[in-house]
């Protein structure tokens, strides 16, 4: 049987919302991750940051720490230092959140 367009949308909105709540809660906890290795004291920009959580993503997929392309060049030097840091700060934390 068919579910009429209320219930869908009903189920949609309950979905977002589950979905909102998953994404908070994650971001909490990789942002206690990041402070607890020092990321908070480090100023770098935004992109390249990125980058080097892409790369760090990819390391931990298998994708031997390939980013998606998004940084450009000039920002390639910056990412890659900022990856050896999250690296090394990482290991140097101790503290491992799961």
């Amino acid at each position: 049987m068919k579910k009429p367009s209320a219930k869908i949308k009903e189920e949609i909105a309950r979905l977002q919302e589950q979905l909102k709540t998953a994404e908070t809660r994650e971001a909490e906890r990789i942002g206690r991750v990041a402070l607890k290795a020092g990321l908070g004291e480090i100023e770098i920009e935004e992109a390249a940051l990125l980058a080097a959580f892409e790369d760090l993503a990819g390391r931990f997929r298998g994708g031997g720490g390939k980013s998606t392309g998004k940084r450009n060049a000039a920002t390639a030097k910056s990412a890659s230092d900022a990856t050896a840091t999250l690296a090394s700060g990482t290991a140097q934390g101790g503290d491992h959140e799961a």
